[in-house]
């Protein structure tokens, strides 16, 4: 590592459990960097992580300048437009980990991946496997768009008990006038160009 370089630390974050009446808004945020450097985005974007019983809840707000987003279909290509994402491995789950998505008009993705390597170029993508319950609600104002996003535990084979490792992201494509696509991460994987599939990269999730 270069004086110029980021240090590589691995950010952390004890998830609260929240009652039937809690509001994540009420929680601390996180705040995403830019996935390829750890600097400060054009775009703010904060994240609010909790638990209710056995599902992890996650919102996302992020500043915006230009909504771009056109699939409507459940496990559609998300990425290639404006996105929120979860990547998210239970404990003990070896070169395993889960991929959630939901774009600007409410559409979802999830899918399961196998990554001995921890590289993209060997992993292994199963777009068909789906978790019971994944759900997420989107709003939109003119300057921001949020989404309030609940993922059952159970069916990645953990409970809220261990070391989860996770990572959230957001990708932002260029509206014209914006300066391009821009790449956020909680825990910034550095690398140009971007990529999110680094499990190495990812942060620590320890439930309360």
């Amino acid at each position: 590592m270069t004086a110029a370089e980021p240090p590589r630390r691995t950010p952390e974050l004890v998830v609260p459990a929240i009652a039937p009446t809690g509001r994540l808004v009420a929680l601390s945020a996180l705040h995403l960097v830019d996935a390829r450097t750890g600097a400060p985005p054009r775009l703010p974007t904060s994240v609010r992580v909790a638990r209710r019983g056995g599902e992890l809840l996650v919102r996302f707000d992020g500043r915006d300048t230009g909504v771009v987003a056109t699939r409507t279909r459940r496990d559609d290509a998300l990425w290639t437009e404006d996105v929120f994402e979860i990547f998210l491995a239970p404990p003990d789950s070896g070169a395993v980990y889960y991929e959630f998505e939901v774009n600007p008009l409410g559409a979802l993705f999830d899918a399961r991946v196998e990554s001995s390597e921890g590289r993209r170029e060997s992993m292994r993508v199963d777009v068909g496997w789906g978790c019971p319950g994944f759900r997420a609600r989107v709003t939109r104002r003119p300057d921001l768009w949020s989404a309030r996003i609940a993922i059952p535990l159970a069916p990645l084979g953990g409970d809220p008990s261990g070391v989860w490792r996770a990572n959230f992201y957001r990708i932002d494509r260029g509206a014209p006038g914006s300066g391009g696509d821009e790449y956020s991460a909680w825990s910034p994987t550095l690398v140009d160009p971007p990529d999110f599939h680094r499990p190495d990269r990812f942060g620590v999730l320890r439930f309360a």
